[in-house]
């Protein structure tokens, strides 16, 4: 646990308040101008208590001081000081690496003195790194953790002591990093986003925080609709930065979400390489529109090589003169293609030819026989077969392709070079953006 990170955040107020110790027996404290009115500052009045908690505080070795101050809290529950003596002792057990006792004496601060910032920091940063360290109680340490965060936000509102307010926007990093994974956890992606992003903004370093960057990738991801401008560049991000076990995973997670978002990986090397600089955030550039993609296509590939779910997306998407570039081509020709039945009559069936089709049961092609065929030929619903057709005509939207003078092949053959490899279950169409 970054133990060094939250001693930042207490060090000042902590070591303060061990340095000034307490006033003595019915006196103001040192520190207080004489000129001053009385102090507010609260005064231990017995003797037997101030030398108690002056000896605990004054402790060098830090066992000692842990118990010195657990027989304090034990022995004088009603103390004025026992507030500031649970922070001594709650920052003691962090100094020696006891999380444990840490935790449970900031909880027990927080329950007498609820606006108490400091334990609500200790608190609400701990359940957070211990959740998603894999702690196997981690649903109830982020419940616990956003409880804290939340709590914290609003005691800072009204936080007056100067060495808080110093560490104001810090402590605020802390409190929306919980809610934000807690949110998270519970896929509330739009809370997610609206507290890790501050927690990130809040601290330089938090840029190169996995623990946050990620998390805040896969939220922006997970928005309906994805926010993919924010969420590719933290997914770069957190590629940057991830430990050398999960780089390529998350490097191909971003890259994943980057092609699916352009089209295509081209600049995302440059892309990458912006995000790992460190740099400010770079845009990532659109997806080329439907109608600029079946041009590509179109350029790409000749009408005879394209295979059955280009030749349903050009047609379906591509400006005029792209659609009657691959109609021209194809109007009238045999195609020899593999199908799957939708349903079926003696002079027509009803086929899936590209993959999507097939997945979602959905004809896109009619086929039409010259002569009925006979029963005992006719494929069953859902069947794969072989076929030959001559484009006739089609429809863009619903996209029907109708093919006539139809045969049945009892083996697909090798498609001729001056055919089209049309449409089998592996061509999927491209996806339209």
């Amino acid at each position: 646990m970054k133990r060094i990170l939250v001693a930042v955040v207490l060090g000042v107020a902590v070591v303060a308040g061990a340095q000034t110790s307490a006033p003595a027996p019915g006196q103001q404290p040192a520190a207080q101008p004489p000129a001053a009115p009385q102090s507010s500052a609260p005064v231990i009045k017995d003797p037997a208590e101030y030398n108690a908690y002056v000896a605990a505080v004054q402790a060098t070795d830090p066992n000692a001081k842990i118990s010195g101050l657990e027989a304090f809290i034990t022995q004088y529950p009603n103390s004025v000081m026992k507030n500031q003596a649970m922070e001594i002792l709650m920052q003691t057990y962090q100094a020696t690496n006891n999380a444990k006792k840490m935790m449970e004496t900031g909880t027990k601060l927080v329950a007498a003195d609820p606006c108490n910032v400091r334990a609500l920091t200790l608190l609400a940063y701990f359940d957070r790194v211990s959740a998603q360290g894999g702690d196997p109680n981690a649903k109830q340490l982020l419940i616990d953790g956003k409880k804290y965060g939340q709590q914290g936000l609003d005691c800072l509102q009204k936080a007056t002591d100067a060495d808080i307010v110093k560490m104001k926007d810090q402590m605020t990093g802390i409190f929306h990093a919980v809610i934000g994974i807690a949110c998270l956890q519970d896929k509330d992606n739009a809370c997610a986003v609206q507290n890790l992003k501050p927690a990130i903004d809040a601290n330089p370093d938090s840029q190169k925080d996995f623990s946050l960057v990620y998390p805040i990738a896969l939220a922006y991801l997970g928005q309906t609709p994805p926010d993919y401008q924010n969420g590719i560049w933290f997914a770069a991000r957190a590629a940057a930065v991830a430990p050398a076990q999960a780089v390529q995973q998350i490097e191909k997670y971003a890259r994943s979400q980057y092609v699916k978002f352009h089209a295509g990986d081209d600049g995302w090397a440059e892309f990458l390489a912006a995000a790992k600089a460190g740099g400010p955030q770079v845009p990532v550039k659109p997806a080329p529109t439907p109608a600029e993609q079946a041009h590509k296509m179109v350029q790409d590939t000749t009408p005879d090589k394209m295979d059955f779910a280009t030749w349903e997306f050009v047609l379906t998407n591509g400006a005029q003169e792209d659609q009657d570039a691959v109609w021209n081509a194809i109007k009238g020709k045999p195609v020899q293609m593999n199908g799957t039945i939708i349903s079926t009559t003696p002079t027509e069936f009803q086929i899936a030819g590209s993959s999507d089709d097939i997945d979602a049961k959905k004809a896109d092609i009619t086929l039409r026989f010259e002569e009925k065929v006979p029963v005992r030929l006719i494929p069953k619903d859902g069947a794969s077969f072989d076929f030959q057709g001559e484009p006739a005509s089609y429809t863009p939207n619903p996209f029907i392709m109708v093919m006539e003078k139809a045969k049945l092949l009892n083996a697909k053959p090798a498609a001729p070079a001056h055919k089209p490899a049309a449409g089998t279950a592996a061509h999927k169409k491209p996806a339209a953006q």
